[in-house]
């Protein structure tokens, strides 16, 4: 078993001894060094009393229209977790940059990053990420890199934000066939008629698609979730490799995510089951938010979604593309493709280069209305 590296632990080699080093980045501690966290001293605030060591410097401030670096780290290593709070979570973009590259590998909101696209809390338990009472996003997707990894966070928001963060990583060996995290960020809105959403393109390299997490908003009425996924790999032109067979599908779910629904259809009759969206949050897949109308200004439904593919990653060689239908229901059995408002984050590893992203959307194409 080939775990001598230290990259990561799981319940089968917990016991296994390695020479990594294991080393955190906080407000606290914004170099990481070893020996030199808690050092800053009082100007005031609330530890004026106490002196140098308590609790001093726990977040920063990111003023509006700039951009920070909370992590700038010499490798070989990897990033194991990553905890984050309070700022704006679709205004803080966060930026990752593996081994000198002038193109980031990861460029999202930072909210959207972590399942979080409406701003607003849901639990979510899952096994790379969690987001836990009463904002606290946590990652442990697997971070590797050979020489450095650099991470920014921008805010492009009208206020300064406070922001609270730990990162956590090792340094150690990197295996030759170790591959680099990377995701991204899209937004459609509102996905224009008969046309798709388009989740990931334009990646070249060799790797493997590891997830995908959706805010979904609905502006129609009725059922929003017949789209079909579709991975097209290596070539495939006008039909993909790997065709899903309808949206709740992909996440894991079934008949509408309804158990009124599921049960009628799957067990017949059940008198007295009201139909109803059911949220869930497993290891592999959820939809953790179900945002209901309140009647007044709220007026749509909204969705958050993720699949992870850890069991199931979906290999490529040469490139990848991979897109969603928003596809609902009209009179006479007839397919209606919806014009929803749908945001995205894939989730992937490959070799570098990374191909050059979209380019973000501003600020206001970016706002949750």
């Amino acid at each position: 078993m080939k775990d001598f590296n230290g990259l990561g632990l799981h319940l089968g080699n917990l016991s296994r001894l390695s020479k990594a080093q294991t080393r955190s980045l906080s407000a606290e501690n914004p170099r990481g060094e070893k020996g030199r966290a808690g050092m800053a001293k009082p100007d005031g605030g609330a530890a004026r009393e106490l002196g140098q060591g308590w609790k001093v410097r726990p977040c920063i401030t990111i003023p509006a229209g700039e951009t920070v670096t909370v992590a700038d780290i010499e490798g070989p290593g990897a990033i194991q977790h990553i905890w984050m709070t309070a700022a704006h979570p679709r205004y803080t973009i966060l930026r990752i940059y593996w081994d000198g590259q002038r193109q980031p590998a990861v460029e999202t909101p930072y909210g959207d990053f972590f399942c979080n696209g409406w701003g607003t809390y849901g639990q979510l338990s899952s096994l790379p990420v969690c987001i836990n009472p009463g904002s606290g996003m946590n990652c442990w997707w697997e971070m590797p890199f050979r020489k450095r990894c650099r991470i920014t966070l921008e805010n492009v928001g009208f206020k300064p934000a406070a922001f609270f963060y730990q990162i956590d990583y090792t340094l150690t060996d990197v295996p030759d066939d170790t591959a680099y995290f990377h995701a991204q960020f899209r937004r459609t809105n509102p996905v224009p008629y008969g046309e798709v959403h388009t989740i990931l393109d334009g990646v070249k390299g060799w790797g493997h698609y590891v997830g995908t997490s959706m805010a979904w908003g609905v502006n129609n009425t009725g059922w929003w979730g017949e789209g079909e996924i579709k991975f097209f790999m290596d070539g495939d032109k006008k039909f993909p490799t790997i065709c899903g067979t309808g949206t709740e599908d992909y996440f894991l779910g079934s008949y509408n995510f309804d158990p009124g629904t599921s049960n009628r259809c799957t067990f017949g009759d059940m008198r007295g089951e009201t139909s109803r969206y059911q949220p869930f949050t497993t290891p592999h897949s959820g939809m953790h938010q179900v945002i209901r109308p309140d009647g007044v200004y709220q007026s749509q439904m909204r969705f958050g979604l993720y699949r992870w593919h850890i069991q199931d990653p979906i290999r490529f060689e040469r490139d990848l593309k991979v897109t969603i239908q928003a596809l609902g229901w009209r009179s006479e059995g007839r397919y209606l493709p919806l014009q929803d408002d749908l945001a995205s984050v894939a989730y992937w590893y490959q070799i570098l280069p990374t191909a050059p992203f979209p380019k973000l959307p501003g600020r206001d194409k970016l706002e949750v209305i």
